[in-house]
């Protein structure tokens, strides 16, 4: 691209929770590398956040910086876009990306897993989307909710999961009715695009890949261009929810 063509995000700049690994980190790089600012929100991976600024900087000067937060404190959460906006002089997109994510068997579920998975899935991206209205208003923002098909469809032995991303799919609609006309709101549900930390059966991962349509696995890069989709390209859409899941939910459970 010409040097005097501006990059479409250029000034802009970007929230993203859970952002210094995995598929954050992907997200990080490219709406960085179309000229958004990135503030790199983290909880326990100092180090990985750090290097991630480190490697954004290098490429642009004062162009990334990172923001250190429990999201399962509420106070923590309500301060999060306040420092951003201070540190950078505007918030235009917040991506809610940080997740937790493990089994929850009926009979064996305890309230502080609840707690935990409600709190990180659909309690967080609640009050961030509060606490960030306000400015998303005035800049004519846009929030973007990392959902899951299993919001949609619900996944075997994750009940409290399923039920709280079935629940950020439902406060993204109506977080669209209640922020627009200013703020554009939407999700993506990806399907399997990375395997969790923790690891899976292998058995249980070409089970998964067998029942989508497109029979094979996707990349976090396909949940990056997706986020530039909407960052860039679809300024009428709003409460929507995009399924990045080779066709995953369209039939077929686990």
């Amino acid at each position: 691209m010409p040097a005097s063509v501006a990059l479409p995000l250029t000034d802009k700049v970007v929230l993203i929770t859970g952002a210094a690994r995995r598929i954050g980190a992907v997200l990080a790089r490219a709406l960085h590398g179309r000229g958004a600012r990135v503030a790199i929100h983290y909880r326990g991976s100092a180090d990985a956040a750090r290097q991630l600024a480190t490697e954004l900087n290098g490429l642009r000067p004062d162009s990334a910086l990172t923001f250190a937060a429990d999201l399962g404190d509420l106070g923590a959460v309500a301060a999060l876009p306040a420092a951003v906006i201070e540190a950078f002089g505007r918030l235009d997109v917040l991506v809610n990306n940080a997740s937790t994510f493990y089994p929850t068997p009926v009979g064996e579920i305890t309230a502080a897993q609840f707690d935990d998975l409600i709190g990180t899935n659909l309690r967080a991206p609640l009050f961030l989307a509060q606490a960030a209205a306000a400015e998303l208003r005035l800049r004519h923002g846009l929030i973007i909710n990392i959902a899951d098909i299993h919001g949609l469809r619900p996944l075997k032995r994750h009940p409290v999961y399923s039920a709280a991303k079935a629940g950020l799919v439902m406060l993204t609609r109506a977080l669209a009715r209640e922020l627009g006309p200013q703020v554009r709101v939407n999700a993506i549900a990806p399907g399997p695009v990375l395997w969790p930390a923790g690891g899976i059966d292998s058995e249980l991962q070409k089970r998964i890949v067998a029942r989508t349509a497109l029979k094979r696995g996707g990349s976090p890069d396909d949940i990056a261009r997706a986020v530039i989709f909407f960052a860039t390209e679809a300024p009428f859409v709003t409460g929507e929810v995009l399924a990045i899941d080779g066709g995953r939910s369209l039939g077929g459970g686990l």
